[in-house]
């Protein structure tokens, strides 16, 4: 079809009922369906948008040692191993000066892998439409109702528009329970009753102006700096291809920084005295987008027979590399409840989900949070604040114990992969 995009037809038809109806393929509802399907529960994705969308667009980069281990136990980290690179540290860069943070010594052996978002998201997506539960494309939730019968035989019900031959129609799918993986503006989250729900919400005075280029990584770990410029993170997606942010004030316009101006300022808020040569090595700029800064939690994460996971419950700034990951220890402990209740009929771990999860998410709220205020700087503030940032990241470089907190952080509270699994 020349000039338009060849549409991408779905896995296969939808029934009308399934125990667990999953609202969103990113790869929390990916990732679910596929730990529902290895323990024997069926259940149906939904996806508003088509294939080809959801496998290109940019996200997170990092993913925790449990998530890792989650991935490969749910028979999804084949190419990720093969493809994906495992950093044992980070390198912090202040006062022109450069620290290494050495994750395996200072936290049991545990790292980190580069491997991005948009290359889990293919691999769920194979996986799925290889062996897995039906997983329906282009298929627009527009609500759902009976979510507050909690009693034996009740259902709950999504209404969505299903498109077959190009033609959008109505459909319904009941289900036992309902799990929102949809985002921050997707329908699941508006589904709790505004009265039910609490939020917690900080807007930051600053935003990233982030690139893709056709260059290779200025080093073979992440380098996350603080200047008097502004914040600089150098990071990477594959051995040709690196990831650079910069701060930049909200309402940036990326037409504003062309390229050139890009690669100075990165220059300059990344050098170091001891190697006062230090350049980064430029190439095509392949994408570049402004990314606002936000923490946000919506407490509960369940209503009735509606659990939310991923950012339709909470959203965390990108310094703390913690987006994804929360997404996966959500949908672990969804697939070990569910499995609790399709075994023995017990609820007691759906009960206890949002509580669950929330003691996590706020640990998590909170490293972001530091991160962020310790390495951006703030037109508002004094220069008070910044000697207070120079010296925590001079106790970070100088004790063992700052580093050990910032490293078991970084490389994620543990996360157990669910069992059973039948594959």
């Amino acid at each position: 079809m020349a000039g338009r995009e060849k549409r991408i037809a779905p896995a296969r038809i939808a029934p009308a009922h399934t125990t667990v109806g999953i609202i969103g393929a990113g790869p929390a509802g990916l990732l679910l369906a596929r730990l529902l399907h290895n323990a024997g529960i069926d259940c149906v994705v939904l996806e508003s948008r088509d294939r080809a969308y959801i496998e290109r667009r940019q996200r997170a980069g990092i993913l925790e040692q449990g998530t890792v281990d989650v991935l490969r136990a749910a028979g999804v980290g084949e190419r990720m191993d093969r493809e994906g690179q495992p950093h044992d540290g980070i390198e912090l860069r202040y006062d022109r000066r450069s620290h290494r943070i050495d994750f395996p010594s200072l936290t049991g052996g545990r790292r980190v892998m580069v491997y991005a978002q948009t290359e889990v998201v293919k691999d769920l997506v194979a996986r799925q439409l290889a062996d897995g539960p039906p997983l329906l494309f282009e298929a627009e939730v527009e609500g759902v109702d009976g979510l507050d019968g909690v009693h034996e035989g009740a259902r709950a019900v999504i209404h969505y528009r299903a498109t077959g031959h190009g033609r959008p129609h109505p459909a319904t799918l009941t289900c036992d329970y309902v799990i929102g993986c949809d985002g921050f503006h997707g329908v699941s989250r508006a589904a709790v009753p505004a009265a039910l729900r609490t939020t917690y919400e900080r807007t930051y005075p600053y935003s990233w102006l982030g690139i893709l280029a056709q260059a290779p990584p200025v080093y073979e770990e992440l380098i996350y700096a603080h200047s008097s410029r502004g914040f600089a993170l150098a990071s990477m997606r594959s051995a040709s291809v690196s990831r650079l942010y910069l701060q930049v004030p909200n309402g940036t316009d990326p037409a504003d920084w062309p390229d050139a101006r890009v690669w100075d300022e990165l220059d300059a808020r990344l050098a170091i005295d001891a190697d006062p040569g230090w350049k980064l090595e430029r190439g095509p700029v392949t994408a570049k987008s402004v990314l606002p800064m936000r923490s946000w939690v919506m407490e509960p994460m369940r209503y009735g027979r509606l659990l939310l996971a991923g950012d339709a419950a909470h959203i965390v700034p990108p310094t703390g590399a913690k987006g994804l990951n929360l997404a996966v220890a959500d949908v672990v402990e969804l697939s070990r409840a569910l499995v609790q209740r399709h075994v023995t009929g017990s609820t007691e771990r759906l009960d206890a989900y949002s509580g669950t999860c929330l003691r996590r998410v706020w640990r998590a709220e909170h490293f972001s949070y530091t991160m962020t205020e310790l390495l951006h700087t703030d037109p508002a503030r004094s220069a008070f604040h910044t000697r207070l940032q120079l010296a925590q990241l001079d106790r970070i470089a100088h004790s063992r114990h700052a580093a050990a907190e910032l490293a078991e952080n970084y490389t994620g509270l543990p996360i157990v992969p669910p069992s059973p699994y039948t594959t």
